[in-house]
């Protein structure tokens, strides 16, 4: 099942740029297919009730309630909203069955890890032969795009989530430290190429969070983690020299996009304002927005850019707040894992950016979120996020 569920979520990765709805619904039925074999293989051991079981399963529920009382400004949106929502908690549920085995845990992750090297790999090559091409065959409208992701800020968010696995693995292994170190290279000079502003900080802010900690970790010789930490910033420095980083420096100069945002932002603290409780209907930000509209950009305002106000807008502020918590709840095992490092990051992006709005690109965190709250809970993983990983504890 396992191998089930990493071939639907590269699926729904590779099909991100098809511009049609069937990916998308394939992806969700082979989703509710395998949340619905798990749920009965595993019926006389269900798992405790984690908490990013409550703001998942809310959201579900307060979508059903508008949808059914009219409380939405648009009910098709509403309703394609809540399959989103009973998508993502469908792949948490899944996660939390799954991931309580210690070796499929591993494996997952692993997986995640090499499946978006290979991801990175493509869009580098890619973007330097065909950039407005996906995999050199299919023409597209945008100028470059990420191997089968159109949004730049989409793919850094995917490697937010990614990247810190491969710094996790370049420090924790005994060997092939310098493979992983590669690969964080890679990684990291994908999203250079990408030009996401935000990804670039958020990877080197990660970079360094994960350093901070195992340098507080008492398990390993602050000497060899300084040796391999210098050894992967060559490696990174000379990827990301190789790709050019002139393209995002000229990006990080350009105040444009962020003026956009910051006007997108104040529309949105006005429709919170007039729906302050029951919000304007899930998935309904497009539909209500021109009406609060303050700048006509001559485009299509098709999100908030920022998933923490748009639940706000859609859901009302106590729904905005109680997705919210997912943050701060995922901050303690994610620095304590390490490797989980990632899904704090993607939900501070989430902040100035869109990422929970594709149900594919969203899955993928929420399937951090559940690898989280699985090692927390087992015993192995205990020694996983106390730093000691269960097959390199050091025997006492």
């Amino acid at each position: 099942m396992p191998i089930v569920l990493a071939a639907l979520t590269s699926f729904a990765i590779l099909t991100l740029w098809v511009p049609a709805y069937w990916p998308v619904a394939a992806f969700q039925v082979g989703v509710f297919l395998v949340t619905g074999l798990a749920l009965l293989r595993a019926r006389h051991s269900l798992p405790r009730v984690f908490y990013p079981l409550l703001p998942i399963s809310v959201a579900v529920l307060w979508g059903i309630y508008q949808w059914l009382s009219g409380r939405t400004t648009y009910a098709f949106d509403t309703r394609l909203a809540i399959l989103r929502w009973l998508t993502f908690w469908a792949v948490l549920a899944t996660s939390l069955l799954l991931f309580r085995d210690d070796a499929t845990r591993r494996w997952f992750r692993s997986f995640m890890l090499w499946f978006g090297f290979l991801v990175a790999v493509v869009a580098i090559a890619q973007t330097y032969t065909s950039p407005n091409h996906i995999f050199w065959f299919f023409p597209t409208n945008y100028d470059q795009v990420m191997g089968p992701i159109l949004y730049h800020n989409h793919y850094a968010a995917f490697i937010e989530l990614i990247f810190p696995i491969a710094l996790w693995y370049a420090f924790r292994r005994p060997s092939g430290g310098w493979l992983y170190a590669a690969i964080a290279g890679v990684l990291y000079a994908s999203v250079i190429v990408s030009s996401s502003r935000a990804g670039a900080v958020l990877l080197t802010a990660e970079v360094t969070a994960v350093l901070a900690v195992l340098m507080l970790r008492r398990d390993l010789s602050r000497r060899a983690v300084g040796a391999t930490f210098l050894g992967m910033l060559i490696l990174i420095a000379a990827f990301t020299v190789v790709v050019g980083p002139e393209n995002i420096w000229q990006r990080f100069r350009d105040p444009g996009p962020n003026q956009i945002r910051r006007e997108l932002d104040i529309s949105s603290l006005h429709m919170a304002a007039d729906h302050p409780w029951f919000g304007t209907g899930l998935g309904t930000w497009p539909t209500a927005y021109p009406r609060y509209a303050i700048v006509d950009t001559g485009y299509f305002a098709n999100q908030a850019h920022s998933d923490w106000l748009e639940w706000t807008v859609e859901g009302g502020i106590p729904f905005g707040c109680l997705l919210f918590s997912l943050f701060p709840w995922c901050l303690r095992p994610a620095f304590r894992s390490v490797w989980g490092i990632g899904v704090p990051a993607v939900f501070l992006h989430a902040a100035i950016d869109y990422p929970f709005s594709r149900p594919a690109l969203g899955s993928w965190i929420i399937l951090g979120i559940g690898m989280l709250a699985a090692s927390s809970r087992s015993k192995n993983g205990a020694l996983e996020q106390s730093g000691q990983s269960p097959y390199l504890a050091k025997p006492r």
